[in-house]
């Protein structure tokens, strides 16, 4: 049994220090699960699903696992599915993004652990698809990345709903007094009809988008409807491809590569996606020893047009999409930016890929690069006094006519003190003030919550306000619209410029120039420096104080500092 070749059930054996007697218990366990000598020769396809009670995003993963199941035993292989740590996002305390890190570490360590030749990464909620690629993209094993896909909008009093930008438009309408408590109730069965993310191009849609584009999962198959029948074809299509790495090995390492990277940016700034997808982009990137530049980024924004019209930027779904062409047709226009020599885990390169005739595209959904929604990209980096290492303003969900002004500065401490004051009729607020939020970054106590969409004060809403200036070192969800500043860095909880401010501090914001400043003077910011508290002390115990200990600020994808692959720069 010595020679038994390294694959499939003999990998990784269990130590007893007896390496013939590890693999015969392990055949006799496998065996109890009635499995014949001939699937046990098989190669072994893992199958990571991140199904839970509490993620109702992921509750087509029992019929998906199947399907993907049939694929595996179609190709040759023996499918085994094996869970994860699960994060929906409108259930984990206090934001998902806390947990991020913790499930990418799940995700590679079960890969590590347990045998099998490939992997088949079956996630979709916003922090879930990240996780899964950081850790594969650790523990390099090949892996091919499956999304649950979209839910489908549905007609509600003449027009189309969908989780989750018509759920904040709804909301800012009841805020303003606009819509009555029992019509926000019956709005609320209305906005999320169908199993699937969020139907937006918020953040599983752009990163569903981004992982198609990397080359981590099929062509095709990142914007196909949840409740579709392709949905299915596309998970059994990806087992048989798990199958294939398993025989001819293609890595994560080869595939996320600082190209390949580089394309995903081209796609995520013609998408209009969500600025969350530029943090976790950053961090899968990082396990791969790839840097992602904020200031490459605007090089990019500026010569990539957004050609897709979807809210929250626009007015169409992620079924629209599909329907349109998809991610493929959005790689077509954007053919001559790309690099094409980039390897897929079909094997092919993107080039390749793009080289079959171009179907039909829909051209109310998806422009040309010649005649584009807005010339260009959705997203830019912003430097200066009040981000030294950056921040991110989404233009493409923004209002322009916010873009280049001077504004006063209404401070909020903390999430606490924002949620006691914000609809306080005494706030000493105007519409054309800037509105900033302190300590909801990486490290402080909220985890970097989806914050940054700071609510328009009630008085303000009421009074037809429905756009202003926000500041904070926060994330925004990316179904959120709005003229929203967000990651700036160094955060405010670690001693960041932004900790400084005061209300009545006058600040500059230039989207044409980049430039996002705090105009006081030197010592004045000097003296606020010195009078700081000392930082609180860390938690004592549990992943609470890992957490506190070893998160990175948002320009480097608020990983952990010892998950990066440690490199001659770091």
């Amino acid at each position: 049994m010595s020679n038994t070749p390294k694959h499939g059930l003999a990998k990784g054996l269990t130590n007893y220090g007896d390496t013939d007697f590890s693999l015969y218990l392990r055949r006799t366990f496998t065996a109890a699960m009635g499995y014949s000598n001939e699937m046990m020769a098989r190669p072994v396809v893992g199958i990571a699903q991140s199904a839970s009670g509490f993620n109702p995003c992921h509750r087509t993963f029992p019929e998906l696992v199947e399907a993907v199941k049939r694929g595996v035993l179609a190709a040759g292989g023996l499918p085994l599915d094996f869970p994860t740590i699960s994060l929906g996002e409108a259930f984990v305390s206090p934001t998902s993004m806390k947990f991020r890190n913790l499930m990418s570490m799940d995700v590679e360590e079960m890969i590590r652990a347990q045998p099998m030749d490939a992997v088949v990464l079956l996630g979709g909620c916003d922090k879930t698809v990240p996780a899964q690629l950081m850790g594969a993209a650790s523990a390099d094993l090949p892996a091919v990345q499956l999304v649950p896909g979209p839910m489908l909008p549905m007609p509600f009093q003449g027009e189309r709903l969908g989780a989750c930008t018509d759920c904040r438009r709804f909301w800012g309408k009841y805020r303003a007094n606009e819509i009555s408590t029992d019509q926000i109730e019956e709005i609320q069965t209305k906005l999320a009809t169908t199993a699937g993310t969020c139907g937006v191009m918020g953040t599983a849609s752009t990163m569903a988008a981004i992982t198609e584009t990397l080359g981590m999962s099929l062509p095709g198959t990142a914007a196909i409807p949840a409740v579709h029948a392709d949905r299915l074809r596309a998970a059994e299509a990806t087992g048989r491809q798990a199958v294939a790495l398993a025989r001819q090995p293609i890595r994560p390492s080869q595939v996320i590569t600082a190209a390949s990277v580089e394309n995903a940016l081209r796609v995520l700034l013609a998408l209009g996606g969500s600025t969350n997808a530029l943090i976790h982009l950053t961090a899968i990137a990082g396990r791969v020893g790839v840097p992602v530049s904020l200031e490459r980024l605007n090089t990019l924004s500026d010569t990539t047009p957004v050609l897709v019209d979807l809210k929250p930027t626009g007015q169409h779904y992620m079924s629209d999409l599909y329907a349109a062409g998809g991610v493929g047709a959005v790689l077509r226009e954007l053919k001559p930016l790309l690099h094409l020599d980039c390897m897929t885990v079909t094997g092919q390169t993107l080039g390749e890929r793009l080289a079959a005739n171009a179907p039909w595209v829909d051209r109310a959904v998806i422009r040309s690069r010649e005649q584009p929604y807005q010339p260009q990209g959705g997203l830019a980096a912003l430097f200066g006094s009040l981000a030294p290492k950056g921040a991110i303003i989404k233009r493409s969900a923004a209002d322009p006519r916010l873009f280049e002004r001077e504004g006063r500065a209404v401070v909020f401490r903390s999430l606490d003190d924002l949620a006691a004051r914000i609809d306080d009729p005494a706030l000493d607020v105007t519409a054309d003030d800037f509105l900033v939020l302190q300590n909801a970054g990486p490290t402080s106590q909220s985890g970097m919550p989806e914050a940054g969409y700071l609510p328009v004060p009630a008085k303000l809403a009421r009074a037809g306000v429905k756009d202003m200036v926000r500041i904070s070192d926060a994330r925004m969800s990316g179904t959120a619209f709005g003229t929203v500043v967000l990651h700036v860095s160094p955060e405010a909880a670690i001693g960041g410029p932004l900790g400084q401010v005061r209300d009545g501090d006058r600040i500059r914001l230039s989207v044409r120039d980049r430039r996002l400043d705090l105009l006081v003077d030197e010592s004045e910011l000097a003296a606020r420096r010195a009078a700081l508290p000392a930082r609180t002390a860390l938690p004592t115990r549990g992943y609470d104080r890992l957490y506190a200990q070893a998160t990175l600020q948002a320009e480097a994808g608020c990983d952990f500092d010892f998950l990066r692959q440690q490199g001659p720069d770091t």
